[in-house]
């Protein structure tokens, strides 16, 4: 038999349950509506970890954005921990959507599907960037704004044609791959492959996966140094976190500026890099402007500024504009900072390349 107690708490949670069911319903229709006051919009960007200085970039341009229209970013970091992601997700989702923004990095194709499922069950505005699956698409979705990747098969092709001159096209080279669950690090990967078939003097000797991290990449490029000795001329890696850590690893075998490197994300270090020789090229996709862009434009939206259901077809999905930087250009990307007028909401779309179908 229940105490009257238990009865009570029992009416209790159903009332708060219901509510809950209320309010999700009535988040949705606030955000098919926009009608947050600026002052109530809560900003959230996730990205892997602030040690990677990509995505320690990407977290300063939310900052970035968040200070321009008052409010203060709320930042997340899950390791590269798929189960920690969804759990922060769920969290933050848990509590009150109603003007929720988030710029989120899956850690993978397959983290993106339960990501878009709760903004969509909440009512919460959602901009992904660079992993989800071909057939997952935003514009099938209220709050899921937008997904902004980059052309990974162009970047990795770019570099690797770099990389390709650096060594007078001919000569073997070793590949370090990111995380392999991840459209990027299978793109550029693929943008390899099609370098390697035009420039057919290059070999690739071996790749591995060193999963974008700057210590892994130390160990593998340690490794693969040992196995394939002076034959290496060059080493592409799929990101410039792994492309440092190649650095690392040739400085310590003896054979720095020996060996050409080319990497992608024109994190400070590597443009200094490049700008010194030490590294041949990068490309840039431009961090802080990614993590102030996803932000932009949920806040647009939830603002009323922006109609969702006027966001152009291309925009809902779309390859952004990315930069090769060579020795020639650094000085240019040095310093990453933001433009202001990147964020206004008239200009949100203004760095579309193309659609991605």
């Amino acid at each position: 038999m229940k105490s009257s107690a238990t009865i009570i708490s029992l009416s209790l949670m159903a009332a708060v349950l219901a509510g809950c069911t209320e309010e999700a319903g009535g988040d949705n229709a606030a955000a098919e509506s926009g009608s947050c006051e600026s002052a109530d919009v809560r900003l959230v960007g996730q990205v892997r970890n602030e040690s990677n200085p990509y995505e320690a970039s990407w977290l300063a341009g939310g900052d970035a954005f968040a200070q321009s229209v008052g409010l203060k970013q709320e930042r997340l970091t899950y390791d590269g921990d798929s189960t920690k992601q969804q759990e922060q997700i769920s969290q933050i989702l848990a509590g009150d959507t109603k003007c929720l923004v988030m710029n989120v990095l899956p850690n993978g194709d397959s983290d993106t599907a339960p990501i878009v499922k709760g903004a969509d069950s909440a009512g919460a505005y959602l901009v992904t960037q660079w992993n989800k699956p071909a057939d997952l698409k935003p514009a099938d979705h209220k709050t899921w704004l937008s997904h902004i990747t980059y052309n990974g098969v162009e970047s990795g092709q770019q570099i690797g044609d770099a990389l390709a001159t650096a060594i007078g096209g001919s000569g073997g080279i070793i590949a370090l791959q990111g995380v392999l669950d991840t459209a990027a690090a299978k793109d550029r990967f693929a943008g390899l492959e099609a370098s390697l078939a035009k420039n057919t003097g290059v070999k690739l000797l071996d790749q591995q996966a060193a999963n974008f991290s700057r210590a892994e990449a130390l160990t593998v490029t340690k490794t693969l140094l040992t196995k394939h000795g002076d034959n290496v001329k060059g080493i592409w890696a799929a990101n410039d976190d792994m492309a440092l850590g190649a650095l690392e690893a040739l400085q310590q075998a003896g054979k720095a500026g020996k060996v050409a490197v080319v990497g992608i994300d024109a994190v400070p270090d590597a443009v200094g890099a490049v700008q010194k020789g030490d590294m041949t090229a990068t490309v840039s996709s431009d961090g802080t402007w990614q993590g102030g862009i996803g932000l932009a434009i949920g806040y647009c939206v939830a603002t009323g500024k922006l109609k969702a259901a006027d966001i152009a077809a291309d925009n809902r999905a779309f390859f952004a504009k990315q930069f090769l930087v060579t020795k020639d250009n650094a000085a240019g990307f040095a310093t990453p900072k933001t433009n202001p007028a990147d964020f206004e909401c008239a200009n949100v779309f203004n760095r579309v390349a193309g659609p991605l179908t």
